[in-house]
């Protein structure tokens, strides 16, 4: 903290998220917030660096992005390459084996978050010592809460390592279908596991459930505000996390546009970029950048599909919007909720799955007429990602343009840590770490991936430093 006019607070690094941001929160004399920023502070240039490289290698390159949801990428890009390749009519068991490929990812991600990353918040209150809010303080005090949490990611790892060939960075998918089909041997593993999965996935909704109803009065303004929200969804309407085609509303229900196909996502959504972030600024076009931004994710999804198809989580999503006044819903902390009743869901569709003997086929590739442009988007854990790419005469990438689900969250991020700073920090007379925490709670609802989505257009700052054995500087280049 720096004693100037205005005192800056800066958290450095935000914790318990994937990637490395901070916040910096500016207080007057009184210590009143007067501004509030998410820096996200790392580059990757993906977008950048794989033009040039051949088209049937962007599904494993491009996944480098990130090691927690790399299936999200690799499948995304996959499908944008079924398109180059005229392949994007998959045949039964190439689009079977991605599905399994997509809610095994699914699955094992918001596992992952809701037990080690957000559990500590709920389970020991926002203001516990930090010593004790984490992970190993849930394994210590809730145990068997902590070990479903380990064994239900272990599980979706393992159905991806037999659909992808890898729990991480595989590569299953390939233009036009996969490369690998699912033997009975292979299946067998996982059906013994089905009923205790399903049941611990369940049990995960009651925890959330819990958690939301039982604290409504504090979670319902923590963090929140009326938003637009974005997803994909089914020819009906339904919940399609793998493909359909684009529906957004805004904060009461209404529809501002519906059924957009992938290949038309950019007349409806733009990009903007600010100085003091490396991740860019989504918005809808119609609406501009002031009242465009919207929300992506589980409470996204759920707010725009008109149902679920399959019953428990169908039970349960209404059951959700039964306890928080009807849809949409635009409670920041119900993220947690929404996550679990994706979870379920997730773990219903691998069962359907895993019982179809399509898996065992053996049409895996198609192909048709070439393309040199393509877009794909799909429902990834966080939300929805788009990947536009060109590729020219030579099978070179030529343009890259991703637009990833943590991405299209900065700005309802950003308001979520202005709210929160204004609620629990402005005017306090000491600023404590569990006040502080209080920030990081919020950020932590959208289960945010930084390194996924760390992008920029126009010019990048960069200072070159030379230094000669002694430690000197000889000569330093800056470009802004």
């Amino acid at each position: 903290m720096t004693t100037t006019a205005q005192k800056r607070l800066v958290i450095e690094p935000v914790t318990r998220v994937e990637g490395h941001g901070k916040v910096s929160i500016l207080l007057d004399e009184n210590n009143r917030v007067t501004q509030t920023r998410l820096h996200i502070v790392e580059f990757r240039g993906f977008e950048r660096f794989i033009q040039g490289r051949l088209y049937w290698e962007v599904p494993v390159l491009v996944q480098r992005l990130c090691g927690i949801c790399p299936v999200s990428h690799h499948l995304c890009a996959a499908k944008a390459m079924d398109w180059i390749v005229g392949g994007e009519k998959l045949t039964p068991t190439a689009e079977k084996i991605r599905r399994l490929m997509h809610y095994g990812q699914t699955f094992q991600s918001h596992a992952l978050h809701f037990f080690h990353l957000a559990s500590p918040d709920l389970l020991f209150g926002f203001d516990a010592d930090p010593a004790k809010r984490n992970v190993i303080g849930v394994a210590a005090e809730y145990p068997e809460l902590a070990k479903q949490g380990i064994l239900m990611r272990k599980f979706g790892q393992e159905i991806i390592r037999a659909t992808a060939g890898k729990k991480i960075h595989g590569t299953g998918a390939v233009p036009g279908g996969v490369n690998k089909n699912l033997s009975i041997p292979e299946r067998d593993e996982f059906l013994p596991q089905l009923d205790q999965m399903t049941a611990w996935a369940e049990g995960a909704v009651r925890v959330a459930a819990d958690y939301t109803t039982e604290n409504l009065a504090i979670a319902a303004p923590f963090g929140s505000f009326d938003s637009n929200h974005l997803s994909i969804v089914a020819q009906d309407g339904a919940l399609d996390l793998y493909d359909g085609s684009l529906r957004a509303i805004d904060c009461g229900g209404k529809t501002i546009f519906d059924h957009v196909a992938p290949q038309d996502y950019d007349k409806m959504i733009a990009e903007e970029v600010r100085s003091w972030s490396y991740m860019k600024f989504p918005f809808i076009r119609s609406l501009g950048p002031e009242e465009g931004w919207y929300r992506v994710g589980p409470l996204a999804r759920l707010n725009t599909c008109s149902r679920i198809d399959t019953p428990k989580a169908e039970a349960a999503r209404k059951a959700f919007f039964a306890a928080v006044g009807g849809a949409p819903c635009n409670v920041t902390l119900a993220y947690h909720w929404t996550r679990m009743i994706e979870l379920l869901h997730a773990m219903e569709r691998i069962e359907i799955l895993l019982n179809d003997t399509d898996l065992q086929g053996d049409d895996l590739v198609v192909a048709g007429d070439r393309r040199e442009e393509a877009v794909a988007i799909l429902e990834a854990p966080r939300g929805t990602l788009f990947h536009h790419y060109r590729i020219d005469s030579n099978d070179q990438v030529v343009m890259a343009n991703l637009i990833v689900s943590t991405t299209s969250n900065n700005e309802p991020m950003n308001r979520a840590v202005r709210k929160v700073a204004e609620d629990h920090l402005s005017g306090k007379p000491e600023i404590t770490e569990s006040l502080l925490n209080h920030v990081e709670v919020a950020i932590r609802a959208y289960d945010p991936c930084l390194s996924c989505a760390t992008h920029a257009m126009g010019r990048m700052p960069m200072e070159l430093v030379l230094i000669d054995a002694g430690g000197d500087v000889i000569e330093r280049k800056a470009k802004s």
